[in-house]
């Protein structure tokens, strides 16, 4: 069964944007992007990378982990305002939303149902693992869905902001992960792997 995926970037502090939410990569952005950092997503995660940064950096490759891409409206609400309204071409794009009533790309589907329903459903398709990229409130939906979380915890502290599981959509539910990759960038960002142990609760 595929596998749902939280590859999320989180502040030491477990912020993965600002109070607004705004891409905090973007042009006004705050996040540390290093070139190793960059390098590391090319060679690892190249799906990961949204179109104009694989034609900017001459990445063609598939990639082996991810053909399918989540998203909340606000989180793809970013691309849209920067002027990409698929920033994932090359995966099947999903967003979730019960606000947006038409999809600003034909290649972008919007989804206003049960987004756990939805999750199972993909799960028990053929095909490479499915991408939760954000945000907050949707990971906060799904996390008793999350089969693995692959945190790209960033040498910055923020002190407010976007929470990793959102702002108390979450229920208070302790889970177990086992870690199984951790990958030091000489920046100072860390790729750690966790998968849910058997039974997860803690």
């Amino acid at each position: 069964m595929r596998k749902l995926v939280y590859f999320i970037a989180v502040s030491i502090d477990g912020f993965i944007a600002g109070p607004d939410g705004s891409d905090p990569t973007g042009p006004d952005g705050f996040w540390p992007v290093a070139q190793d950092y960059i390098q590391h997503l090319a060679q690892t995660y190249p799906e990961t990378l949204p179109a104009p940064a694989r034609q900017a950096l001459g990445v063609t490759a598939e990639g082996t982990c991810f053909d399918t891409i989540l998203e909340g409206r606000r989180t793809y609400m970013n691309g849209v305002d920067a002027g990409f309204a698929d920033c994932y071409p090359h995966l099947r794009h999903y967003v979730f939303t019960r606000t947006l009533t038409e999809s600003p790309d034909p290649r972008v589907e919007l989804v206003a149902t049960d987004p756990v329903a939805k999750v199972r459903e993909l799960k028990r398709e053929d095909g490479k693992d499915i991408w939760l990229c954000g945000g907050g409130e949707l990971a906060g939906a799904l996390r008793g869905e999350i089969d693995r979380l692959v945190v790209k915890l960033a040498p910055l502290t923020l002190g407010s902001g976007t929470p990793l599981f959102g702002r108390g959509t979450a229920a208070f539910a302790p889970m177990l992960y086992d870690r199984t990759d951790a990958v030091v960038l000489d920046s100072g960002t860390v790729f750690l792997t966790y998968d849910k142990k058997a039974g997860g609760d803690a």
